[in-house]
């Protein structure tokens, strides 16, 4: 009975031991982990604090550099546009800020700038395509004829290219004041198009558009506005596309008028008009196309460059 208790308590004691070493045991691998994940969490925090510490940097250089870029940039285009008018034609999505400082290097340029056209929201709208066509047709002036194409950013500038540029074989209005007035009249009673008071019309044009248009209907609404500007582009002396971080992505007007031979062999582009840089491309590119010549500026990997070369 001694014996059989004796092994009872010596089974038991084995067990506790066992029991008080897995405890102690995970008590040091617990302390082990603890401190590793500690250790971790330090260097984890030094790098977090750096990346931090390198971001503020990039975007103090940013800052600075969009600074000079805005400083020299009237110098850099001084006098390439003299002698040259320009309307400038802005999309829904182009923000103000960009348009306005795009507007101020055009006249630093020396340019005659006419007056600005300015897209309204449905101007892109899949849904009112058909609508957009209708009032096209409808208000289009004696003497200008629509091209064959059917969609609707190419019928659009072949009303709007006429109204807002000069012919550029004799250099003379394609409508008269009043059919002009009317046609835009009607194009803002749809929310498709507005003129700003007295638009005149002009040798070339820059059609501004926003960045990566987002939506299942992205790739539509930039193909309508890349073909408008590859009409108005036909309609006067010359035209450059610009827009701004992502337009020359696949769902951006720019990217969609690179991706297409027939139109990026005659329309300018540009991808970055959100910075000093980019908007001395649109004028240099506008130089360019009243040279009769045409390329693709910014940053995306479709450009062939940032600028283009300076003549004259």
């Amino acid at each position: 009975m001694i014996s059989m208790r004796y092994h009872i308590v010596s089974i038991a004691a084995v067990f506790l031991a066992l029991a008080v070493g897995v405890v102690l045991g995970s008590t040091s691998m617990s302390d082990r982990l603890l401190a590793g994940v500690g250790n971790q969490r330090d260097s984890l925090q030094e790098q977090v604090e750096q990346l931090n510490s390198e971001r503020s940097a990039l975007k103090a250089q940013v800052a600075a550099s969009e600074q000079f870029d805005s400083a020299v940039a009237p110098m850099a285009v001084q006098g390439q546009l003299a002698q040259r008018s320009v309307v400038l034609i802005s999309s829904a999505e182009a923000p103000d800020q960009q348009r306005e400082a795009m507007s101020q290097l055009l006249r630093d340029a020396g340019a005659d700038l006419t007056g600005e056209v300015r897209l309204g929201e449905g101007f892109a709208d899949p849904d009112r395509a058909d609508q957009l066509r209708r009032v096209v047709t409808e208000l289009l002036p004696a003497g200008v004829q629509l091209p064959t194409a059917a969609d609707p950013g190419t019928l659009a500038g072949g009303l709007i290219g006429p109204l807002a540029l000069l012919d550029p074989q004799s250099g003379q209005p394609q409508t008269g004041d009043p059919e002009r007035a009317a046609a835009f009249a009607g194009l803002a009673d749809g929310g498709f198009a507005t003129a700003s008071p007295g638009l005149r019309p002009a040798q070339l044009a820059v059609v501004l558009t926003g960045g990566h248009l987002d939506g299942d209907r992205a790739g539509d609404e930039a193909a309508t506005l890349a073909r408008f500007a590859t009409q108005i582009d036909r309609a006067g002396q010359g035209a450059v596309l610009a827009g701004g971080p992502g337009s020359a992505d696949g769902t951006g007007a720019v990217g969609v008028a690179r991706a297409d031979p027939a139109i990026a062999s005659n329309l300018s582009t540009v991808d970055n008009v959100d910075g000093g840089s980019g908007r001395v491309a649109v004028v240099l590119a506008v130089r360019e196309q009243a040279d009769r010549q045409a390329g693709h500026y910014g940053v995306a990997s479709s450009a062939q460059g940032p600028v283009p070369s300076t003549r004259g």
